[in-house]
């Protein structure tokens, strides 16, 4: 009968450390799914998707919404770290997350709150050539702002000088430029900029000028080297912009037959700067629009006139600041229509035998 108890005890026992291993197996494997659960969905991603957490959602509903958004893997997983961790509150609003993101730095971000407006910025694209005023009509189209609020803003005395006194270098020389229609046109760099709702069009008028700095920075020492002013270095820039042809060494090239026009005391002679004297779009130039009276209108005057007449790229920058071929003398250039390419001459018969020849392809 003793023997018996003895026996059912090891019975007994057995079990209960058989359960015991079975639930520390059980844990185990849990708590290693729960970890693996916490870390990132993807840590080499570099998407970032907004989320708009509504006001009461529930701690399942945010976590549904994320695993729907591809945010975390594991809506349970979501819930249990919650517990764990006592977080009993997770705020609404809009957020940026990132399936880069693990579990810690997601909760981090949704107890201490999100914005209550779109964090997804309206795509501004500044393109190489555009104007101030091509810009302020993207701006028009992107946001909830006018073209004439952009312009108003882009002429505002306060902001221009609070950026001339931040950027010497860079806006020393336009400050001092008289006859200017806009005294920020050509500083406003070409590239895509993310305007957000909360921001101003101060705020992203700065953002443009600010990258126009850092993008000339490299080139300030060559620029004073080369005895430039900047805002005579940028009109020139945005004229070889317009003109500067589509084959790789076209704008080098080109710059370099305006620098040997002005050489000579030869008026730079571009069209681009009589169709922004005119202000305003059209195909073709009469007579008379070549003698219209403005500074800008750089068949009737010398130099670089008052400052740009578009937002240059770097591509044209650099092109004046290392033009090619002024050995050569070229004075002058004109393009096949069709095919682009840019023919160069030294003298204006031999410049009218190449229009005379390119007629046929231009007309």
């Amino acid at each position: 009968m003793e023997k018996e108890n003895k026996s059912g005890q090891k019975k007994i026992l057995t079990i209960i450390i058989g359960i015991i291993v079975l639930a520390g197996v059980i844990l185990g494997v849990g708590y290693g799914f729960l970890k693996v659960q916490q870390k990132p969905l993807n840590p080499n991603s570099k998407k970032e998707i907004e989320i708009n957490v509504p006001y009461n959602s529930s701690s399942q509903e945010i976590g549904n919404l994320l695993v729907d958004k591809k945010i975390i893997k594991n809506e349970f997983a979501f819930k249990v770290y919650l517990k764990t961790h006592h977080i009993n509150e997770l705020k609404a609003g809009y957020y940026m997350f990132s399936p880069a993101m693990d579990l810690v730095t997601i909760t981090q971000k949704l107890t201490k709150g999100g914005s209550p407006h779109s964090l997804i910025g309206k795509k501004i694209v500044v393109y190489e050539g555009s104007s101030i005023l091509q810009v302020a009509k993207e701006i028009e189209v992107k946001t909830k702002y006018t073209s004439q609020e952009f312009l108003n803003a882009v002429q505002d005395e306060h902001l221009i000088n609070e950026l001339a006194q931040k950027y010497p270098q860079l806006l020393g020389s336009a400050m001092q430029a008289t006859n200017v229609r806009y005294r920020l046109e050509g500083y406003l760099f070409p590239a895509t900029y993310h305007f957000y709702r909360k921001e101003t069009l101060q705020e992203l008028i700065k953002e443009m000028v600010a990258k126009t700095n850092t993008e000339l920075k490299p080139y300030y020492a060559e620029i004073a080297k080369q005895g430039w002013k900047v805002q005579d270095l940028m009109a020139l820039a945005s004229i070889v912009q317009y003109e500067g042809g589509s084959h790789k060494d076209d704008a080098r090239k080109i710059a370099g037959v305006f620098l040997n026009r002005v050489e000579i005391g030869m008026p730079l002679q571009s069209d681009v700067t009589v169709h922004y004297a005119l202000n305003k779009p059209q195909d073709q130039l009469s007579y008379a629009d070549l003698k219209v009276d403005s500074p800008y209108n750089l068949y009737i005057h010398r130099g670089y006139g008052p400052g740009p007449i578009d937002n240059p790229g770097l591509k044209a920058i650099k092109a004046v600041l290392n033009p090619m071929d002024r050995d050569k003398k070229y004075i002058y250039f004109i393009a096949n229509i069709k095919t682009g390419k840019v023919y160069y001459s030294k003298t204006f018969a031999q410049h009218q035998e190449l229009t005379q020849k390119l007629s046929k392809y231009n007309d």
